[in-house]
């Protein structure tokens, strides 16, 4: 595993981040994963607790397209890694002997993303699940929850930047779980809505499906065009110096 940077940000780069998390978790360390994208990239440009959170991350994942092309840019061999690819891979072999919990989305999606995945893998542990809508006290409930199942992987899906902050605040109450922010992936596991065609992920083009079902998010996506600019301009101030230009 070795760091290059996104527009100041950290990102991880190696071969097999399930492997990698897997291991730490069995030396008894936690893990706080970061699946980075040029929406959170620009985001994060303007938050600094958002920022720091990002740095202070024990993994940053290439989870966007924009975020892989800026780094085949700057000349790395790397594909995507969609976060909830990764968590899904992490449920797996995490099945029968540790705990999962799933905390976010709507009221209802994250315990039906929870049975769902237990008719699909019935030995998995399941700690719990909670809704992303929790009044004080059902809050304060969850935070104990988690202090006493102590689940190995917890899955949190609250939107940038509300889930990257959330799992920064409380990742000491499971001090050896892998914590990750995996935005929408509730969604898709419950049912509520549908991942994009492979042949869309194949050409990079999930964002757009997601924008397909989603159109009020086109506000959003107007970050995008920013970030491509200040990625070619950073690419080719880094090629200047190194004598080339070449961007595939």
């Amino acid at each position: 595993m070795y760091q290059r940077q996104v527009l100041g940000l950290p990102i991880h780069l190696g071969e097999n981040y399930q492997a990698w998390l897997l291991e730490r978790h069995r030396q008894g360390q936690g893990s706080l994963v970061v699946t980075l994208n040029a929406e959170m990239v620009m985001q994060a440009d303007r938050q600094p607790s958002l920022r720091q959170v990002i740095h202070s991350a024990d993994l940053v994942i290439p989870d966007g397209a924009g975020v892989v092309w800026y780094l085949r840019c700057q000349g790395e061999r790397v594909r995507r890694q969609p976060g909830i690819e990764l968590a899904e891979a992490l449920m797996v072999n995490l099945a029968r002997t540790e705990k999962v919990f799933f905390y976010g989305a709507q009221p209802g999606v994250a315990a039906q993303a929870a049975r769902g995945w237990e008719q699909r893998l019935p030995d998995l542990a399941l700690a719990g699940a909670a809704h992303g809508y929790l009044t004080p006290p059902e809050r304060e409930q969850l935070t104990q929850v988690l202090r006493d199942q102590q689940p190995s992987l917890v899955l949190v899906g609250l939107g940038v930047p509300r889930q990257e902050l959330w799992i920064a605040q409380h990742r000491a109450l499971c001090p050896g779980a892998i914590w990750i922010g995996v935005g929408g992936s509730l969604d898709i596991w419950a049912g509520t809505k549908r991942r994009a065609p492979s042949w869309l992920r194949d050409h990079s083009l999930e964002w757009a499906y997601r924008l397909y079902q989603e159109p009020w998010r086109w506000r959003r996506m107007l970050v995008l065009p920013r970030f491509a600019w200040r990625a070619l301009v950073d690419t080719r101030g880094l090629r200047k110096r190194q004598g080339t230009f070449l961007c595939k």
